[in-house]
């Protein structure tokens, strides 16, 4: 009874009914839902990349991502001789529980094994400060691949999980908004060139980003 009764206690109880009339009143809200092309009309070709395989999300794993439009593509470059993987699932709303999932979370149960994780920074044209984004490397048997990802929303470009629920209610107080983007890059890690493979994927987001940019709601 003299924890019930004491300062904590009821400032904690003060903070959980402020929290719980915030999440009421935007839930009561009408969302504001930017219009979004569709991703199949993204660009085939930016830079020195262009359209090799285009892929179709399983149904089954369209139920589990709950995404409102999905991509998922092969570019390769010529030039380079080098290959890169795009995925992005968009969210127009996270208000009836449909939210990104995080490729730490999907990759493991999809086999492949985290090797080591850690953010980068990436200078990319159209920004003065660079990009703040993911950089996970996974292996499944003898293959390994290095996998860039981020959470694209309201003018933020997000690499942690933690903040991009942050940035999710405080959007949704403010602008009246809770769409999202999750994007990946992933490159094979050839004769164990961990660093080249890194080097591919940095320019491939470089040179993708602005085509993200355009097509994704700011």
């Amino acid at each position: 009874m003299s924890l019930l009764n004491s300062t904590y206690a009821k400032v904690l109880a003060g903070v959980l009914i402020v929290q719980g009339g915030i999440f009421y009143a935007v839930a009561m809200r009408p969302e504001h839902m930017p219009a979004v092309p569709p991703l199949s009309e993204f660009p085939r070709a930016f830079g020195d990349w262009s359209l090799y395989r285009e892929s179709q999300i399983e149904p089954e794993i369209q139920d589990i991502l709950k995404a409102d439009d999905t991509l998922s593509r092969l570019y390769a470059n010529p030039i380079s001789r080098q290959a890169a993987y795009l995925f992005i699932a968009f969210f127009k709303t996270q208000r009836e529980g449909q939210s990104p999932h995080s490729p730490k979370n999907c990759l493991p149960g999809a086999g492949f094994e985290p090797i080591e994780s850690f953010p980068i920074n990436i200078t990319v044209p159209g920004r003065a400060d660079p990009i703040h984004v993911n950089r996970y490397l996974t292996a499944r048997g003898e293959e390994k691949t290095v996998t860039l990802y981020w959470y694209q929303s309201h003018e933020r470009i997000i690499a942690g999980e933690f903040a991009a629920k942050f940035w999710l209610i405080a959007d949704s107080i403010r602008y009246h908004r809770s769409d999202c983007a999750l994007v990946r890059v992933v490159v094979q890690v050839n004769n164990d060139d961990t660093a080249g493979a890194s080097r591919t994927a940095i320019e491939f987001a470089q040179s993708v980003f602005p085509s993200l940019t355009r097509q994704l709601p700011m």
